[in-house]
């Protein structure tokens, strides 16, 4: 099996970087081709986040170019934004029934039946044929673009300072006070930086696969805790009146700010081992590596 592209010490950094971006946009166009339109919505909204990551990390180098492909990246993933966000509410159920017990089984599949009626209808107005094709017609138009990035003159410390750079706004954007008491929207602001910063290190795992590998899952694992903290939030919302579960907002409510503390607490404890060093000690944990694996 091919090795997944990356930055490596046998390659040059620029060349890495333009593979790296190749195998993104193919695993986008791979996801609209699944005819399962929920895994298809999935995949390509997570091929997005990952597209949009590595162009915030070249902003430095592409300029205008990367900020309009980030811009056109963001849209397309919005379009499919009504599919996600029912989605995000059944795994949120999911996650209520599991650590509850008072609500039976027949409620909880009254409520599954209405939220996936929505994914169903959102799925059925949204990623049809004509969007697909639409969406892969700009897939490759990005990837003519990546072709012409000038990017051979990249080093890897100019490539360790950008990293270091989200490093240091998800360290600094980190609440100071319990996490618990902190509004649900500016911890998904938060999850965002989470993301970036964990497709980012993928960059460089191959530097030290073990180190590497278990920054990335604990970077993901914050971003599931924060994940599921924001789909409580999405499943809050159709608790609204008029909403399609607002027969239950009663009796949910209590146990979505259960649920949503618990996320909270354990995102708090993550993010403090994530988070331990400084940024100027991060990057030089970076370096080191790297002049490491030239020798």
């Amino acid at each position: 099996m091919d090795e997944k592209p990356a930055v490596r010490p046998d390659r040059a950094v620029g060349e890495a970087l333009r593979a790296v971006a190749r195998d993104v946009l193919a695993e986008a166009r791979a996801a609209l081709e699944n005819q399962g339109d929920a895994t298809a919505v999935h995949d390509y909204r997570k091929a997005m986040k990952r597209w949009r990551s590595l162009l915030r990390l070249l902003q430095r180098f592409l300029g205008e170019g990367g900020q309009q492909l980030r811009i056109e990246a963001r849209d397309s993933a919005r379009e499919l934004a009504g599919a996600r966000d029912a989605q995000a509410a059944l795994d949120a159920l999911a996650d209520i029934a599991k650590h509850q017990d008072t609500l039976s089984e027949r409620t909880v599949a009254s409520m599954r039946a209405r939220l996936e009626d929505v994914r169903a209808h959102a799925e059925g107005t949204t990623l049809t044929q004509a969007m697909r094709a639409r969406l892969v017609i700009a897939l490759d138009n990005a990837g003519d673009r990546v072709s012409a990035w000038q990017l051979d003159t990249i080093t890897f410390d100019q490539l360790a300072g950008e990293l270091a750079k989200t490093y240091r706004r998800l360290r600094s954007d980190a609440p100071d006070e319990d996490w618990a008491t902190v509004p649900p929207d500016e911890l998904h602001e938060l999850r965002r930086r989470v993301v970036q910063h964990r497709y980012q290190m993928e960059l460089v795992e191959p530097l030290w696969p073990k180190f590497g590998k278990v920054w990335t899952a604990e970077a993901q694992r914050l971003r599931d805790r924060l994940g599921a903290n924001q789909d409580l939030s999405m499943l809050q919302r159709f608790t609204e009146p008029h909403g399609p579960l607002a027969p239950w907002r009663s009796r949910l409510m209590p146990l979505i700010l259960q649920r949503q503390a618990a996320h909270a607490k354990a995102s708090e404890r993550i993010a403090r081992r994530l988070l331990a060093d400084k940024p100027r000690a991060f990057r030089d944990r970076l370096e080191t590596l790297w002049k490491s694996s030239q020798r």
